[in-house]
């Protein structure tokens, strides 16, 4: 499986090329073709010469016989001044093999690198120069809408990076679940991997509640790895403080320390206050049980006291 900064945007092209289209609409505000039929197909233009042009990926909207629309997709870390040449050849390659307009869309790691991708090629003919579509994350709007997740789980993962630290970042991350669920096998595994590399430690944290809350399964090494960490945090300190105190009790208490922290950053997260008596009584729970039902409740709670109703 891919797992380079280069290859992970292409993969995401060839697994749902319909994200194509959706970037040109959300992101240029293009009048693209809204159809059905979104294909991807050969990414070899073969010339008259032995060499072989090679774009990443090319993606046909509507009847592939008779597409619409034609769009050249590749992905740049920075910019080279051979791609000057090789574009426009893609482009007038592509136009001529499938009879459509065509463009060209270029996904970059950071605005910087889209700034630089983006500068006019002049073809020389007057009036003929190519402006190439570059894209970034920070381009792309938040995904807060589950359902648009789901239609578009690649969408939801390339942006939630940007927006996991803004003013909706709970709903960005409960759509980053539903989209990482929608996908399943190694890919679901790949994109987790991609987007917590690029969350903050609070918002990978967070996003790490909100699919235990919503019961999905932890399918990425990385995430067990990490929340097997911090149970095994709680538990030592547990069997610590038991070794002070000559007792056996924090042995106990030190299964359900991971919990307690999972419930009370939930309710932080929220916004919800957590006083002095509900945090005793959280701290003071050894029933395990009952604690990963106060998760639950946690997580459509309106205050902390909601929990014990």
């Amino acid at each position: 499986m891919p797992t380079n900064k280069h290859e992970l945007p292409l993969e995401m092209v060839r697994n749902r090329p319909q994200l194509v289209p959706e970037l040109l609409r959300s992101v240029f505000g293009l009048d693209v073709p809204d159809l059905v039929s979104t294909t991807l197909t050969s990414e070899s233009y073969a010339d008259v010469n032995p060499a072989e042009l090679r774009c990443d990926a090319t993606v046909l909207l509507g009847d592939p016989k008779r597409p619409k629309l034609g769009v050249v997709v590749e992905s740049q870390l920075r910019p080279r001044d051979q791609k000057s040449y090789s574009w426009p050849a893609y482009l007038a390659s592509l136009r001529q093999r499938r009879k459509c307009p065509v463009m060209l869309l270029v996904l970059c790691p950071d605005k910087v690198t889209a700034r630089g991708c983006a500068a006019p090629i002049d073809m020389g003919h007057p009036g003929w120069v190519l402006n190439p579509l570059t894209v970034h994350p920070g381009m792309l709007p938040p995904i807060v809408d589950p359902g648009q997740a789901r239609r578009l789980p690649e969408l939801a993962v390339l942006a939630a990076p940007v927006h996991a630290e803004g003013p909706e970042v709970r709903a960005v991350l409960d759509s980053l679940t539903d989209a990482l669920h929608s996908v399943a096998g190694d890919t679901r595994k790949l994109y987790y991997d991609y987007v917590t590399s690029r969350l903050s430690d609070a918002a990978r944290k967070l996003l790490e509640e909100t699919m235990s809350v919503k019961g999905y399964e932890w399918e990425s090494d990385f995430a067990k790895s990490h929340r097997e960490e911090g149970r095994a945090e709680g538990r030592e300190e547990g069997r610590a403080e038991g070794r002070e105190e000559g007792h056996t009790e924090g042995r106990e208490e030190g299964h359900t320390e991971g919990e307690v922290r999972a419930l009370l950053l939930v309710l932080q997260s929220r916004g919800i206050a957590v006083t002095d008596d509900v945090r005793g009584r959280v701290e003071g729970c050894t029933d395990l049980d009952q604690i990963e039902r106060w998760v639950q409740r946690a997580s459509t709670a309106d205050t902390a006291d909601d929990l014990f109703d």
